[in-house]
């Protein structure tokens, strides 16, 4: 649960009320449709917790995977060493973890794991496979380049993110979810967010699901748009997820676990630089990690990439290609999750957001406009 001192009305954050209850409206929509079996919404602003708001199959205690709104974590995390000296991006990768040289991926830069530009986006990693430390080094030396590091973007599901906690592990000397657990959760007082979920709290996992039906080759090409290729991102892998030892690993590109409230706070930690005046990162630290570095790199339907040091910029008119709503100003930035997660924050009004679903819709298209109205309504809510 988010402690008193995180919390405030929504008269104390100065939200709009109609547009709050607009936003509660548009959020329980295909709950009541019955489409989705549960959802969650929180706002927060000025380093607190404003609303928070759960419909259908689930409570206000019940903890989500939030699967690739995990990336910011894991990168948020990593900022840290970056500001205390310990890690730099443009250090060489197998310098810091020699195994990793093989294949020609001896060339890349810490940095280009950051940014999905490092050229093994379907490098093939299980979750449990972390457990094992020979393992884990041995699927390091295996894999192989799709293409040559930094020539193009390319959305990593996974891969780059197990490198990056590696890399976390090495330089801290602890393992990445104490790591993120004692040098991210706790000074931010999110008890509640966990990168490797308990034992004791497992009992409070939303189990994940999926509903409707998939969109043929054919839908994709009515909309002028070319399929989506085939990715680790299946509905067995999205299952797994519902499985004890998979959600204690801590899947560093999308395991992580909590409600809506933690997403939300944790966005008001990185406007802030820290909460309840306890400072993690430094304004110089958070403003370089939102610098976007990939250029015109477009993704895979010609859409600018607009990426930062782990998170996403929203960037241009083509924002809610990108997981934003079309209200949100050019400089918000968040990471979004499969299944419809939504998670930023907006420098422009102070708004962060925080959305969770246990069911993840099939249907591509309308989850992603659902995302799009979901955060273009919340992006407003400030008076």
């Amino acid at each position: 649960m988010v402690p008193e001192s995180l919390q405030c009305s929504i008269a104390e954050a100065r939200l709009n009320p109609g547009k709050v209850d607009e936003l509660l409206a548009r959020t329980r929509r295909e709950v009541d449709a019955g489409l989705l079996s549960a959802a969650q919404v929180a706002l927060a602003r000025n380093g607190k917790l404003a609303l928070l708001a759960t419909f259908g199959d689930a409570s206000q205690e019940s903890l989500f995977c939030v699967f690739s709104a995990t990336k910011a974590v894991t990168s948020a995390a990593a900022w840290i060493l970056i500001e205390e000296g310990r890690l730099d991006e443009e250090e060489i990768v197998a310098d810091i973890i020699p195994e990793f040289a093989s294949n020609g991926k001896e060339v890349i830069r810490v940095g280009q794991l950051f940014t999905h530009t490092a050229g093994f986006p379907a490098a093939p990693f299980r979750p449990l496979d972390w457990n094992d430390p020979a393992r884990r080094l041995e699927r390091y030396a295996q894999w192989q380049l799709n293409w040559t590091p930094g020539s193009r973007f390319e959305y990593h599901p996974s891969s780059s993110m197990w490198v990056i906690a590696e890399i976390i592990e090495r330089r801290s000397g602890q393992s990445f979810q104490s790591f993120v657990r004692e040098r991210v959760a706790k000074p931010l007082g999110l008890d509640d967010l966990h990168v490797g979920l308990p034992d004791s709290e497992q009992g409070r996992a939303a189990h994940c699901e999926h509903a409707g039906d998939a969109m043929t080759d054919q839908d994709w090409r009515d909309l002028g748009l070319p399929p989506p290729p085939v990715t680790e991102v299946t509905e067995d892998a999205i299952l797994s997820f519902n499985r004890p030892e998979v959600r204690t690993v801590g899947v560093p590109g999308g395991g992580a676990f909590m409600s809506a409230a933690e997403l939300a706070l944790f966005y008001q930690g990185l406007l802030h630089g820290g909460l309840r005046g306890r400072r993690i990162w430094s304004d110089a630290t958070l403003n370089d990690a939102r610098r976007v570095r990939t250029g015109e790199m477009t993704d895979l339907v010609g859409t600018v990439a607009n990426r930062g040091l782990g998170i996403i910029v929203a960037g241009d008119a083509k924002r809610s290609f990108r997981g934003f709503g079309k209200t949100n100003s050019p400089d918000a930035f968040g990471h979004n999750g499969a299944g419809g997660q939504l998670a930023w924050a907006d420098p422009a009004t102070g708004l962060s957001l925080g959305y969770c679903t246990r069911t993840h819709d099939r249907h591509t298209i309308r989850q992603g406009r659902r995302g799009v109205a979901i955060s273009s309504i919340a992006a407003l809510c400030a008076l």
